[in-house]
């Protein structure tokens, strides 16, 4: 579920570890002489207000070029009005020069970046009483050094470059800035810098002046005080004027915070229902989590860390290989999706004779999914922007904003995956779009079970082998590769890469249904030859490639289609395993561990706790004003406060929309309006929608669900 963008940036992060310490190794690839010229460098900022002590228009514009504009003429006022500042000894012109980086310490151990003081620039605010106008600080990152100065023959050279923060009037424009620095670093150094080099991006300068709320912003907020609003009213009336719970109207059944928190923590009882397999909780969470400890690693490595190097030694580690494959949590959850769906339909379809309403299925999984989807896009694209605010703020949200702001009906049609594959708005939502188009197809699956039976399983079987050739010719024909997600658009997004986990999924949830209600007795030596499999099967997945990556080799390519190919059939089958054995009693400790109460609560939270999770780490990673040390233990710091942070979020996202939508689809749809009993309504997340996003796996409603919805996770 790592989202590929970040996961890129991981894989850039060890490149650029790689080539930080080639470079330092090979005299014949690192340029000496460039790297001892900057190291003579004073501060920047005092090296450039020298230089310009009587700055003119000739040195903003090339003579003979064009006239000078209104705002050149501001610019060279401000930057002569602060060089002015400077000799008069001002406070306001001593924190400008003051917030200036410096040559970053470390350069050679892949410190790139010097921040600077972000808050003491852009808080510079001087009125000048000549002109009537107000100086103030803007913030930018200047390229000082290019990574092809340093190291031009290396094939990373371009993640090489350093940066370092620089302060100037908000009134000069970013080509303003890098014209002087351009002159600046010719007169100094004696370089000139290759006019395709961008050495100051505007859109990653920022002052203390917002942009002013849209329409949409305005509209997100508005919306969600709506619902905040009902929210509370509905508690209030529920919590202080209502004596007898099984009387609550049902707008107040559905939007009541102390019903729908009495929804999450309720510990449902397996023994009460017979249907129910308690592990899938466990096992849930478990691989939510880890999906939310990977991300972590990926903001992290992209972090302006001081230690980049130390990544290469990292990736050497065997601990490494729970992170570069923690892409496996993927194919769990489309290993529970495939089992929830067709243990819920079939006995649906039982009841029913057969009969399945498909277009209300579709219904009712859209209506599941897609309100809080769409609102945590417009949190994404909209509230995201204007709570925070850093050096590197603009880095992570001009890239979140601008893949919304293009593709975000992609993501609420679902197809996502293969329409905007390196583009996506909700980088992690592509789980959700290949989910769907999974969902959408099992009809025709579900009705082959119910009539044909066995047959129907083996002409699945034949499918799924028959998916897993297709990926496996396609990375030979074309020679396409998995390694640093290379070909990830072509290969790793598409549906039928992740249709052996489902198909698995489904077929084993085929086999419990056909076997509800029976015992299985195996003897010792089964039971342990099962786990053993299981957990080999597990290991191969994680850690047949680490031979390679402590040797620094590339897989070959057919080497790394048999590997891709068989890990997405060897996983799901250790989990058959693992949720056989939990059920039928010979899980042990393991299923003491996935099967307690304690996770019943998170699993319920767990589509929305999917969702938000990324807002949360890229935010947490955005706001970041100072460097920062990669390591494992930094990085499990990082974790407990994003997760800590995340649970917190997805419970007020679940009371605010995700609960209420559940409540009202029992309401409005066919065959499922709510009857009054004494437990009060919980939103129905049916099974099928559960499967689709780290879905939540909730407990049975005590309102019946409509029979062509299926019902709640846990029935299972």
């Amino acid at each position: 579920m790592v989202p590929l963008y970040y996961l890129s940036l991981l894989l850039c992060a060890l490149g650029l570890a790689n080539a930080s310490s080639e470079a330092l190794e090979s005299h014949e690839d690192f340029n000496i002489e460039n790297y001892q010229q900057m190291m003579q460098l004073r501060h920047l900022a005092v090296e450039f207000f020298d230089y310009y002590e009587n700055i003119t228009a000739t040195d903003l514009i090339e003579p003979g070029t064009r006239a000078p504009n209104q705002q050149d003429l501001q610019c060279l006022a401000e930057v002569a009005q602060l060089s002015q500042g400077l000799k008069s000894g001002s406070v306001w012109a001593l924190r400008m020069i003051d917030s200036w980086g410096r040559l970053p310490a470390g350069i050679l151990y892949g410190n790139r970046k010097d921040l600077g003081n972000f808050d003491e620039c852009i808080r510079v605010s001087r009125a000048i009483a000549s002109t009537g106008h107000t100086l103030r600080g803007k913030y930018c990152f200047a390229k000082i050094l290019s990574g092809k100065m340093l190291a031009p023959d290396l094939p990373f050279a371009r993640f090489l470059s350093v940066l370092t923060a620089v302060c100037f009037p908000a009134s000069c424009t970013g080509q303003h800035i890098e014209t002087l620095l351009r002159q600046l670093f010719k007169q100094l150094l004696n370089i000139e810098i290759n006019s395709q080099l961008q050495v100051i991006n505007e859109n990653y300068c920022q002052t203390a002046e917002s942009e002013p709320w849209d329409g949409l912003t305005i509209f997100t907020i508005v919306l969600i005080g709506i619902l905040a609003g009902l929210v509370v009213l509905c508690t209030i009336y529920d919590y202080f004027f209502c004596v007898d719970q099984k009387r609550l109207p049902a707008l107040v059944q559905i939007f009541s915070a102390r019903v729908n928190s009495r929804s999450v923590f309720r510990i449902v009882d397996s023994k009460s229902n017979p249907n129910v397999i308690d592990c899938l909780h466990g096992i849930r969470c478990m691989s939510l989590i880890w999906v939310i400890y990977g991300h972590d690693y990926i903001v992290s490595a992209a972090s302006p860390n001081i230690n980049v190097v130390d990544i290469i030694s990292w990736y050497k580690t065997s601990f490494s290989m729970f992170i570069v494959h923690g892409l496996f949590s993927v194919d769990t959850f489309f290993f529970l999706s495939g089992l929830l769906v067709v243990m819920v339909s079939l006995r649906t379809m039982e009841k029913t004779k057969g009969k399945l309403n498909v277009p209300l299925m579709y219904l009712h999984r859209f209506l599941r999914l897609t309100p809080v989807l769409a609102l945590c896009i417009l949190i994404y694209m909209k509230i995201f922007p204007i709570l925070g605010s850093g050096p590197v703020f603009k880095l992570f949200n001009n890239v979140n904003a601008k893949s919304c702001q293009e593709n975000w009906y992609w993501t609420l049609l679902y197809v996502q995956n293969y329409v905007v594959p390196s583009d996506v708005c909700l980088p992690h939502s592509w789980y959700l779009g290949v989910d769907m188009q999974l969902y959408v197809i099992s009809p025709l699956l579900l009705f082959a079970l119910y009539k044909w039976g066995k047959k129907a399983f083996a002409g699945i079987v034949v499918i799924m082998l028959l998916l897993a050739a297709c990926l496996f010719s396609t990375m030979m024909v074309g020679g396409y590769t998995m390694q640093n997600m290379i070909d990830s658009d072509k290969l790793y997004l598409a549906t039928h890469t992740h249709a052996s986990p489902w198909i698995i999924g489904l077929l084993f949830g085929y086999y419990l249904h056909v076997n509800r209600g029976k015992s299985f007795k195996l003897n010792r030596l089964t039971v342990w030859l099962g786990w053993i499999i299981s957990l080999a099967l597990i290991f191969t997945s994680l850690f047949a490639l680490y031979p390679y990556a402590t040797n620094g080799k590339t897989l070959p390519t057919l080497n790394e289609a048999f590997y891709v190919t068989l890990t997405y059939i060897a996983w799901p089958l250790a989990l058959v395993w693992i949720v056989f054995a939990c059920k039928y009693g010979y899980g042990g400790l393991a299923n003491s561990f996935l099967s307690s109460p304690m996770w019943q609560p998170l699993s319920k939270l767990s589509y929305c706790a999917y969702l938000v999770h990324l807002i949360v780490e890229q935010f947490n990673g955005a706001i970041t004003h100072t460097n920062t040390y990669f390591s494992d233990y930094q990085v499990m710091l990082r974790f407990w406060s994003d997760f800590g942070f995340t649970v917190l979020m997805a419970y007020f996202v679940y009371i605010l929309l995700e609960a209420p939508i559940g409540g009202i689809q029992m309401l409005l749809l066919p065959s499922g309006r709510p009857k009054q009993q004494a437990a009060p309504i919980q939103p129905k997340i049916d099974e099928e929608s559960n499967e689709n996003a780290p879905p939540s796996l909730m407990e049975k409603s005590p309102v019946e669900a409509p029979p062509l919805a299926p019902k709640t996770a846990v029935d299972s």
